[in-house]
């Protein structure tokens, strides 16, 4: 996070702290302090606190008995109904986009793509992360629906800093280059098909390490 102009403090200290989360840069169960953070983002504290308060509302983190504020540890039933949501979601703009996507938009996507798969070569999985993260919501703005796009980003937040132990033995799967096809040919279902599995799949990863953490509630399936 980078010090940020003195106009819209509170918006622009709120969006910092929510690409931080959606990127992984923060991990659960993080303290967020009010003054070192004010002080790294080189704002007063009240924007930051309007900030943090806001982020508590939209369930992207949590307060604690002493008012602390700190990113919320994910447990196994939460993360899939996260999952769950995703799919929906995301795969339905997945398929409102293939109506939408032009050849320059598909190849702007495909560069995304193809620098994730650089970054993951490279052992660089922030900027794997990032990618990841570029694609899914070009993919999603491709839609064209602003309140789905909204609800996406609500549900990243909350998943986001458990992606970072995607990374933790090797490159998750993804269903990129499927998406990228079915963009190409205008198959609205295959590109449903392909982001579905892709979030299905690639998060898989993430449930041997919450079933490690938490007893198994059997309710979703792996």
């Amino acid at each position: 996070m980078r010090p940020i102009a003195r106009e819209n403090l509170s918006e622009r200290a709120y969006r910092a702290l929510r690409s931080a989360l959606m990127l992984s840069h923060l991990r659960p169960g993080e303290k967020l302090q009010l003054r070192p953070l004010a002080a790294q983002l080189g704002i007063s504290l009240t924007p930051v606190r309007e900030a943090l308060l806001r982020l508590v509302s939209e369930q992207a983190l949590q307060m604690d008995e002493r008012g602390t504020v700190v990113v919320p540890v994910i447990g196994r039933e939460r993360f899939l109904e996260i999952r769950r949501l995703r799919c929906q979601l995301e795969g339905e703009a997945a398929a409102a986009a293939a109506a939408h996507a032009t050849p320059d938009a598909i190849a702007a996507l495909a560069a995304i793509h193809e620098r994730m798969q650089a970054a993951e070569a490279a052992g660089d999985f922030a900027a794997a992360v990032q990618a990841n993260e570029q694609f899914h919501f070009g993919l999603c703005r491709l839609a064209r629906m602003p309140v789905l796009l909204g609800l996406v980003e609500l549900l990243w937040m909350q998943c986001g800093p458990l992606l970072s132990q995607l990374y933790a033995e090797a490159p998750p799967f993804n269903g990129h280059r499927d998406a990228l096809d079915g963009l190409r040919r205008g198959d609205a279902e295959a590109v449903r098909r392909a982001m579905v599995r892709d979030i299905e799949e690639g998060g898989r990863p993430l449930l041997a390490v919450l079933g490690a953490a938490l007893p198994r509630s059997g309710r979703g399936s792996p």
